[in-house]
């Protein structure tokens, strides 16, 4: 009994075509044409089925080991350097540092197939989800999107802060980030000015709903009559340099900020660590210099229109102004002001009429600096110690004797100088009458 051949659908039909050939049933241009093969190839194939049988149908490496194989030795030398320096990083990351950093050059797959065998990566599950797909906008700066994300990017050798990200939608770029140790309304203002200095202002930012960009309760009634919704301090001033707030429905539909995080948690902790970096003042320096600029060389795309949709900042845009911090008070009646349990004393002499009783804004702006505002005037004042209510002199007023021979007088209910004591009897008689 002969050996059994294993032979794929597309073999099977292969060989029924070059059977007709061996047969004369078919010419070589007309097989050609049914397997779209040379007729060089066609001739090749009848040559070995004529000589080896159904079996020379099956290509010759079949079973036997590629002659472009990696050489074993370059596999283990990289999957010892990927233990010793690179063990918690992907397949995908540490091929990367494995060229650059130990001149080891082999393909992902070869490397991520090694790491599964040695134990050193696991493979992820991928749950498949529906979601709706959105077309990039075309032009660049048309959509920024803005995210922060809180993690320990040092890990345990410096302190835990926030990574500011703002990604264009068309080109998937990093146009600006920075490590700030909080997320709060002074470190965003700051970010988006260095943003907004080296590239203009976007038609449109696109952040999540987060409290320090959208104020997330309902309407009052005074609100609701006047058709408006308090603005959080960003939202305002983007409004104030036409700037368009998107608020996006979940942390899907800004995908793309979104998985750059889940990116960055990986890669820039590890360049972090593998450059000794623990400070935030260094970390930035890196992300200015090395870390955006390699990432937007590989992960940018070209867009669909190259027109830079970004608008100059105008001289009426006054970024001193606008990215601070505003709050609303009322003028005393002394004409002074108080804010944060402190007090400050408007000057007579002011650009502008001040009345008692009217609402002035306090600013107080990215160089930690005081200043009040009043019908978009900047108002002459200055602080003074906390006012104290002074002890004013309690005043009496003199009480009247009450009139001989009244009831009070006689009961002695009056206590005063003209009171009299029980016991006394007074040369009125009416009031003798009454004792």
């Amino acid at each position: 009994m002969g050996d059994k051949l294993i032979m794929s659908n597309r073999e099977i039909d292969r060989l029924k075509v070059i059977h007709n050939v061996i047969q004369h049933r078919l010419t070589w241009p007309e097989a050609a044409d049914q397997l779209g093969l040379s007729e060089r190839q066609i001739g090749r194939l009848v040559v070995r089925v004529r000589g080896q049988g159904n079996k020379g149908i099956i290509h010759g490496l079949r079973g036997k080991p590629s002659n472009h194989r990696l050489d074993p030795s370059v596999l283990e030398e990289a999957l010892e350097a990927v233990e010793r320096r690179y063990k918690d990083f992907g397949p995908t990351f540490a091929n990367e540092k494995l060229r650059k950093n130990e001149k080891i050059f082999l393909s992902t797959s070869t490397l991520r197939q090694g790491m599964i065998q040695a134990g050193l990566w696991t493979p992820h599950p991928q749950k498949e989800l529906h979601r709706a797909w959105r077309e990039r906008r075309p032009c660049l700066g048309e959509l920024t999107q803005l995210d922060g994300s809180d993690h320990p990017w040092f890990e345990d050798g410096g302190p835990r802060c926030v990574l500011l990200i703002f990604i264009d939608d068309a080109t998937s770029r990093i146009l600006h980030g920075e490590f700030v140790a909080v997320e709060d309304a002074i470190n965003l203002f700051k970010a988006t000015r260095r943003y907004l200095e080296q590239h203009g202002r976007p038609v449109a930012i696109y952040v999540d709903k987060d409290s320090i960009y959208k104020i997330n309760r309902q309407a009052t009634i005074e609100e609701e009559l006047r058709d408006s919704m308090p603005l959080t301090q960003f939202t305002r001033a983007m409004g104030e340099l036409g700037i368009e707030m998107i608020f996006a429905q979940s942390p899907q539909a800004k995908g793309r900020v979104e998985r750059g995080f889940k990116t960055h948690q990986d890669r820039l902790v590890k360049e972090l660590r593998l450059r000794g970096i623990s400070t935030i003042e260094a970390a930035n320096r890196f992300l200015r210099d090395g870390y955006i600029p390699d990432h937007n060389r590989r992960c940018a795309v070209a867009p669909a229109n190259p027109t830079n949709a970004h608008r100059p900042l105008l001289r009426s845009h006054k970024l001193d102004e606008i990215l601070s911090m505003r709050t609303q008070r009322t003028v005393f009646n002394d004409f002074t002001i108080r804010f944060q349990n402190r007090f400050f004393q408007l000057e007579k002499d002011q650009p502008i009429r001040v009345r008692k009783k009217e609402k002035v804004f306090f600013e107080i702006r990215l160089d930690g600096s005081f200043h009040i505002r009043f019908k978009n005037r900047c108002l002459a004042f200055h602080e003074i110690d906390k006012r104290t209510a002074a002890s004013a002199p309690v005043r009496y007023k003199p009480a009247k004797a009450p009139q001989p021979g009244s009831l009070a007088y006689a009961r002695n209910v009056y206590v005063g100088p003209w009171a009299l004591k029980k016991g006394d009897v007074s040369t009125c008689p009416t009031v003798n009458s009454h004792l």
